[in-house]
């Protein structure tokens, strides 16, 4: 349960709460049994002061006026992690015929601007895919910046980090993956948190085949590309015999299934749903498997066995053929064996897209740098997010790069790169930091002093930390500090302190004192030792 003063939101007007069950959390909200094997329905009474909006993950909900009291019910039976609440300075609007936005009144007209008409247009491809929305509203809540994760499918009420709305594709992807989890985690849940891929990896699966369905597949190939690239940079820092590669991890005693989650969990996951996909011969025969298999198991949990049983028994040939056991892509194999996916998908369609960054990072990275004059014609505003990120994480892996590449750099795209949004400016603050590009500083503190989130945080104190900027990270934080939630000040203290006496405590007596010391931001691997940095990550629930 997160504990916000106003001056940690947006508005800084009221305070603000809100739940993050997932995985295991909820067990500090009401007494459960804290396991996506057990599903109930739920109903609550809630009363709030006046001016505060109380909204649940519920299918139905009244308010008494008089008494400032609300009541929710939730009629479908969900696991204890999708129970959720939220409440504060929160107004909403229609967006489409069963979909309304809430979010702070200062940041609802962008909202309504980013979602009004899409939200629809992309349930109604879902529907068409995975067969009925069976959660009657798909409503939206925009959370402040302390939001520890980027979005949480709550069933009826979506949870999003408000951050994510300047940038426009990664906020389209994001939601559309919470529409999927509709179907593929919350209709239909993994019974063990040790095979979570059964909902991330499916949902991944959904979302793609959605986005294909309405943005084309060539853009779902390029943000395919832009997630395989990031899987691939995850396990070269974990090593391709690390246990955590399994799409069937050993949850020993005592462990937090969230921080068994990672960038595994969907890509390798979607990469065996794709391959299944691929055994039909034509997806939409694929489609209509998983239609039955929402049929057959809503409402219910599932393991791995039961998802593959039914494929196997849906499509008699493939089982003729033995497909389960052909050589180097048994699905024993796909479950079991560590490393990356046993096959990936072929990208070739978004080639349109993802050849002029292979180009580009090309013109730049090959010695002697005399292609200078051609890579600074390249216009970055007039590409999609997906390929200006995909360019500046291929940079990045390259970092550090000679002094003359990176100034060159500075030059040609640093103003174009100013202008854009968060998930494009981080990285290239990233790059100036991993290159001690002493110019370019200045423009990593005024981003620091601006951002509350901990997607746009961690990832850049970490790599401050690394090199040889850590004074600069120390005085940024003394700076800043007062503006960050409790729960990121502490993992931005425990960054900053490895090969430092420990920091002086930091005063938090402006904080509740019964706010708990949650761990909740280990829903994203935040790797506080550097190994893996929230840029490889970016989790979605």
């Amino acid at each position: 349960i997160w504990w916000l003063d106003p001056e940690l939101t947006y508005g800084n007007a009221k305070p603000f709460v809100f739940t993050q069950g997932h995985s295991v959390c909820n067990r500090s909200f009401f007494p459960c049994f804290d396991t996506p094997a057990v599903k109930c329905t739920y109903s609550a009474t809630v009363k709030a002061p006046a001016g505060i909006q109380v909204l649940m993950s519920a299918t139905q909900s009244t308010y008494l006026g008089e008494e400032g009291v609300y009541q929710f019910y939730m009629e479908y039976p969900v696991p204890a992690y999708l129970v959720a609440l939220v409440a504060g300075d929160l107004i909403h609007a229609d967006i489409g015929p069963r979909s309304r936005v809430w979010a702070e009144p200062c940041l609802l007209p962008t909202a309504i601007s980013k979602l009004s008409g899409i939200v629809e247009r992309w349930l109604t491809a879902a529907e068409s895919l995975y067969g009925p929305y069976i959660w009657g509203r798909y409503d939206i809540v925009f959370l402040p910046p302390s939001f520890p994760i980027v979005a949480m499918e709550n069933p009826c009420l979506t949870f999003i980090i408000s951050s994510i709305l300047e940038s426009d594709e990664f906020l389209i992807i994001d939601v559309i993956h919470e529409v999927a989890h509709s179907w593929f985690g919350n209709a239909v849940t993994n019974a063990t948190w040790e095979e979570m891929w059964l909902s991330e990896g499916l949902a991944t699966y959904a979302q793609r085949r959605i986005t294909t369905e309405t943005y084309g597949a060539a853009f779902t190939c390029l943000e395919t590309a832009f997630r395989l690239d990031a899987l691939h940079r995850q396990m070269k820092l974990l090593g391709e015999d690390n246990p955590v590669s399994k799409l069937q991890v050993k949850l020993e005693p005592g462990v937090n299934p969230s921080n068994l989650m990672n960038l595994f969990t969907y890509e390798k996951g979607y990469c065996f749903v794709y391959y299944l996909s691929q055994l039909c011969g034509d997806p939409r025969h694929f489609d209509s498997f998983l239609r039955a298999y929402i049929e057959k198991y809503k409402f219910t949990s599932v393991v791995a066995q039961d998802l593959l049983d039914s494929f196997l028994s849906y499509f008699p040939e493939l089982k003729e053929q033995c497909v389960e056991s052909k050589a180097g892509l048994e699905f024993e194999r796909w479950l079991n064996a560590t490393g990356p996916p046993l096959a990936e998908p072929d990208l070739s369609q978004g080639s349109s897209l993802t050849r002029p960054v292979e180009m580009l990072f090309k013109l730049w990275t090959t010695e002697p740098l005399d292609s200078v004059a051609a890579a600074s014609s390249v216009d970055l505003t007039k590409w999609r997010t997906f390929q200006t990120v995909l360019f500046l994480d291929r940079l990045l892996d390259g970092s550090p790069l000679p002094h003359e590449v990176i100034k060159k750099l500075s030059e040609c795209y640093s103003a174009q790169l100013d202008s854009m949004n968060a998930e494009i400016r981080i990285r290239w603050l990233q790059i100036v930091v991993r290159n001690d590009y002493y110019p370019d500083l200045y423009k990593v503190r005024r981003f620091l002093e601006n951002q509350m989130s901990r997607m746009y945080t961690i990832p850049l104190y970490e790599d401050l930390c690394t090199g040889t900027l850590k004074s600069f990270a120390l005085e940024i934080f003394y700076q800043t500090q007062n503006q960050l939630h409790p729960n990121l000040r502490k993992t931005i203290q425990q960054i900053l302190s490895q090969g430092l006496n420990p920091l002086p405590a930091i005063d938090t007596t402006a904080v509740a004192t019964d706010t708990p010391a949650m761990v909740l931001e280990d829903k994203v691997s935040e790797a506080t030792n550097g190994a893996i940095s929230l840029r490889d990550v970016n989790v979605s629930a």
